[in-house]
């Protein structure tokens, strides 16, 4: 299907969907650093940690995601009486999300610590107890669900197999889900799907069905095969199946349907499975095709694989990513939150950021030229550029000739372009320490002593560098050749840089 049929509905929001999700809520704990040396202890490797993060994981996840998409958030589960479990709730309270949560004293917040070096990870420490929770946070939890269901529009089931989801549970809420006509979708963590019979979707990955089938997941046509003789047994509308690269999988009775993956540099597979349901109940929330749902899911997962950590999708990444299918070139111009998540990600993949800005105004063969010599310096490419606004501030009512998003469309089609930002200041500065580029690239006629950013980039270790300009090319000769004559609209401003150089 054409991805631009979906750009209307990320534009105008959920249209008020609420979605409950119910099932093992845990807290991600991240810590970043480099590994510089083997312990002296033991064989193993020293991380020098330089930064942590705490996210909500699980169901929690989940919750976060359909938030971060627009839509209301209804979340329900268990968390101890300890510091992780306040923790979590302050996370969900800050994004927005309706908690219905029981605190349990007789167990700990389920909470997973991650150890990375760059963007390897080291190992794993889980804090968890699964054993069942007293009966008496079973039947409270289960009077907040039922006084919730009948204002929601699709109902979650994040099974994570830490003690939320017993059959009994599951069978209750999707009966009542179902009486209400409330599509009811399952991240199964057990192989005995029958606990979640009745549901509208199952949504296995390849492991999970495999060990549901008892088919082995190498032989994917013979897997799929079985698996569509779940949706009798099992009583489902459909079966959804996610493939990892392969994509998505939906399985009826008598058909199937698969919906490539959309190629990404993997970064790490955490929290992609939450973030796949999460827009399949909003997409089954709204009413939405299958098809439709499953191309919305494959690009939100391609989203959070290029991230690092348990992080959610957010509208904005959304709809860029579907801009960004109906037009390739278009993806690169990012806001500066997308590009500091952006950056955030190269940077931890040891990549060099190299940044540069002008207005770009009729863009010819010294642009081009330039941009060249500033990708080869480095592994990623930004490109400043400024607003309409700004360009007829500095250049006068005349300009700029061709508007910010035509200029920013030109500048992604480039190979060189990796990102393209557009900013409304005189100067770039505050982008700059924004995004704390490696290199900060100028045309020859500077020196760095007049660079913007020049200090800022010294100061947090990078460099500057000054390239040769092509001699010949600028905007300003070009409209003086179109004009006839020379051009004396434009006035020279100090910090900017000028048409004879890179604008």
């Amino acid at each position: 299907m054409d991805p631009k049929t979906l750009i209307p509905l990320l534009e105008s929001g959920w249209a008020g969907a609420r979605v409950l999700v119910v099932g093992d809520l845990m807290l991600d704990k991240y810590a970043f650093g480099r590994v510089e040396r083997i312990s002296p202890e033991a064989p193993v490797p020293v991380v020098r940690a330089h930064r942590t993060s705490e996210q909500p994981g699980g169901a929690a996840n989940v919750a976060m995601n359909i938030a971060g998409l627009g839509a209301t958030a209804l979340l329900a589960g268990f968390t101890g009486q300890d510091a992780d479990g306040l923790q979590l709730a302050s996370l969900l309270e800050a994004a927005g999300i309706q908690p219905l949560l029981v605190r349990v004293a007789e167990t700990p917040t389920t909470s997973k610590l991650r150890i990375l070096g760059g963007t390897q990870q080291i190992v794993r420490l889980d804090f968890e107890d699964t054993a069942p929770r007293p009966l008496a946070a079973y039947a409270q939890l289960l009077s907040q669900i039922e006084a919730a269901l009948p204002s929601v529009s699709a109902l979650v089931l994040s099974d994570y197999a830490k003690g939320v989801l017993t059959p009994e549970l599951c069978e209750r809420l999707i009966a009542q889900a179902a009486e209400r006509g409330i599509p009811v979708l399952v991240d199964p963590k057990s192989k005995d799907f029958s606990r979640y019979a009745g549901a509208t979707t199952i949504c296995p990955n390849l492991g999970e069905l495999s060990l549901a089938t008892g088919e082995s997941a190498t032989d994917l046509e013979r897997l799929l095969d079985r698996a569509q003789a779940l949706v009798w047994e099992y009583r489902l509308e459909y079966l959804t199946v996610t493939m990892s690269e392969k994509g998505i999988a939906v399985l009826w009775p008598d058909a199937q349907h698969r919906a490539a993956a959309v190629a990404r540099q993997v970064f790490d597979v955490s929290g992609a499975g939450d973030t796949v349901i999460a827009v399949l109940a909003l997409c089954a929330a709204r009413q939405l095709e299958v098809q439709q749902a499953t191309v919305l899911a494959n690009l939100a997962a391609g989203i959070v694989i290029a991230k690092l950590g348990t992080v959610p999708v957010t509208r904005d990444e959304l709809l860029g990513a579907v801009r960004a299918a109906a037009d390739p070139y278009q993806g690169k111009t990012l806001s500066l939150p997308q590009l500091i998540e952006k950056t955030r990600v190269w940077r931890a993949a040891g990549e060099q950021i190299v940044f540069t800005n002008g207005c770009f105004d009729l863009l010819h063969v010294g642009h081009v030229t330039l941009l060249e010599q500033c990708k080869s310096l480095g592994d990623r490419l930004i490109i400043g550029i400024n607003s309409d606004a700004s360009v007829s501030r500095l250049k006068g009512p005349t300009r700029p000739i061709i508007s910010q998003a035509e200029r920013a469309r030109l500048l992604s089609a480039l190979a060189a372009s990796d990102a393209v930002v557009i900013f409304d200041e005189a100067t770039p500065i505050e982008l700059i320490r924004a995004i704390r580029p490696d290199v900060l690239v100028k045309g020859g006629d500077y020196t760095e002593a007049t660079v913007v950013g020049a200090d800022e980039v010294s100061a947090w270790g990078g460099r500057v560098e000054l390239v040769p300009l092509v001699a010949g090319f600028s905007t300003t000769e070009l409209v003086r050749r179109m004009a006839g004559g020379p051009d004396k609209s434009e006035p020279e401003r100090a910090g900017q840089i000028s048409d004879g150089r890179l604008s």
